[in-house]
């Protein structure tokens, strides 16, 4: 009885649940549909990335012998959803039985799925996706009956599941977080590794060309496109990092260099978040590396917190709390998000920084998207709405399961404290102790109400004196109320009045 097999554009491994089921007689369909395409203005090269990937999965898949149903961009008249493609597929071949498909990682997708149940004829088996250390009922059952959510005690929790960096019940080293020793600033004289980028091939020009005629005005160059589009590639440009960069990573994970975009990190959340990686393969070789003396503690733990501890909870919470998380709003941010966001044209050395390496990578470390390009949205009170559309617009790695959280929650505090114990609002001063960028800015980072003033110091001010009312009882921010309440009566006024004089000039900084 033969089955359609549905593969989505962020499904390309053949662990896939669903692929795990397949038998000669079945059927599988990929299609690059118009809504997955242009449901946010995707960065070019996520889309290169995601259409190539498609078609050289699919072409993996053809030379393992098994059928195929690849629809192309533009190739069926009148195609537009993953709705359209599956009634497609089935009219074509009319033997079919059933359409089996492994969960998706966005609720509005998910729902587009759901419907199938009553709008197609044929039984549709939805499964759940075992690419994930955490399923989602377990990541329920975590968090039932909990009056606060916080990720550190997940991690924990499946540290032990997994075993990884654990001694019986002991996590290695006597600790469990060592975030402490990861918060270095970058040596002027050490030379970040570049990592490793690969040359289009026919396949991926194929697709280069197809983005610049239906894409042309989304963000990015294709021309400059250079990511790992195969499984056999992107493994290869993990175990590269593990080598070069990992031994590294965890002193200098949160450090900024002008001109440098990626520093030691390594990138494969772009890999790993559309199938080309698996977790579990990834977590592994880097405790070999560890327990092979090649990297230390602090650089092992440091980046297996970030994929079963930070990648598994946020996707947990997602689900948890979708879909009312996502109109979430604590703070009424609700300011139009400025231009340069887009076009990166700023007198701010940091934020010209963080969104030109989004125009010309699709990507930015995660220090750059909180304490830089986040931050500056939550002090200045930036529409969450305009500012998670940005996030998942714009980044490789970007689903709405991993980004939703990062950003409404994380970044700007809309969920009142459900992901993150306190905002992460920062003024100049961290960002000038983790970068090199404010000696080379046009504003002075040691200067608050001046006409060169940072617009950060007093935006973070002004932050705090326009929400207080939510936030003055946090006991994370007693201090940083505490230094606000003992200035003059004349500095708040100048502090505010400089600040809203920068929130009217946005588009001007």
């Amino acid at each position: 009885m033969p089955k359609l097999i549905v593969v989505l554009g962020d499904q390309l491994s053949p662990a896939l649940a669903s692929l795990q089921q397949l038998q000669p007689e079945d059927l599988i369909l990929l299609a690059e549909v118009t809504s997955e395409a242009s449901y946010v203005r995707h960065h070019k090269h996520k889309i290169i990335l995601l259409f190539s990937a498609m078609r050289h999965f699919a072409a993996t898949l053809q030379q393992l012998g098994y059928q195929l149903c690849y629809i192309r961009y533009g190739s069926v008249p009148h195609l537009n959803t993953m709705t359209d493609a599956v009634q497609f597929a089935l009219a074509q071949h009319t033997d079919l039985t059933s359409v089996v498909i492994t969960e998706c990682g966005e609720y509005r997708l998910q729902q587009e799925i759901l419907s199938w149940q009553h709008q197609l004829s044929l039984p549709v088996h939805i499964l759940s996706d075992d690419r994930f250390i955490c399923d989602l009922p377990r990541f329920s059952r975590w968090a039932k009956g909990k009056k606060q959510l916080r990720m550190e005690y997940f991690y924990r929790e499946m540290r032990r599941y997994t075993g990884l960096l654990m001694q019986a019940e002991t996590p290695e080293g006597g600790k469990w977080n060592y975030d402490a020793d990861n918060r270095k600033t970058w040596p002027d004289k050490l030379q970040p590794t570049a990592p490793l980028s690969f040359p289009p091939d026919d396949i991926t020009a194929d697709v280069i060309a197809l983005v610049q005629q239906h894409f042309a005005d989304n963000m990015g160059r294709a021309e400059n496109f250079h990511y790992a589009v195969c499984g056999k590639d992107a493994r290869q440009a993990f175990l590269h990092f593990v080598q070069h960069q990992l031994p590294q990573f965890g002193d200098y994970q949160d450090a900024m260099r002008l001109g440098q975009p990626f520093l030691q990190h390594s990138i494969c959340s772009i890999y790993l978040n559309c199938g080309l990686l698996d977790v579990r393969w990834m977590c592994n070789k880097v405790q070999q590396a560890y327990q092979q003396g090649l990297v230390p503690l602090n650089a092992a733990e440091g980046f297996i917190r970030q994929l079963i501890g930070w990648r598994e909870y946020v996707r947990g919470l997602y689900w948890l709390l979708m879909p009312n998380y996502k109109q979430r709003n604590t703070l009424e941010a609700t300011r139009a998000l400025p231009g340069f966001y887009w076009h990166g044209q700023t007198k701010m050395r940091c934020m010209q920084q963080a969104v030109q390496s989004t125009i010309e990578h699709a990507y930015s470390h995660h220090i750059q998207r909180l304490m830089i390009t986040g931050n500056f949205a939550l002090l200045a009170g930036l529409s969450v709405e305009q500012v998670t559309d940005w996030y998942l617009a714009v980044y490789a790695d970007a689903y709405e399961w991993v980004e939703l959280p990062n950003t409404l929650g994380m970044a700007l505090f809309a969920d009142g404290g459900v992901l993150a114990s306190k905002p992460y609002a920062a003024s100049g001063a961290y960002i000038n102790r983790m970068s090199n960028y404010c000696k080379h800015c046009a504003y002075n980072v040691k200067r608050t109400t001046e006409a060169d003033a940072c617009p950060f110091n007093a935006l973070y001010w002004d932050f705090l004196q326009r929400n207080q009312a939510v936030l003055a009882q946090n006991p994370r921010l007693t201090l940083a109320y505490t230094n606000w309440h003992k200035r003059s009566d004349t500095d708040k006024a100048a502090i505010l009045a400089k600040a809203a004089d920068t929130l009217i000039k946005l588009e001007q900084l």
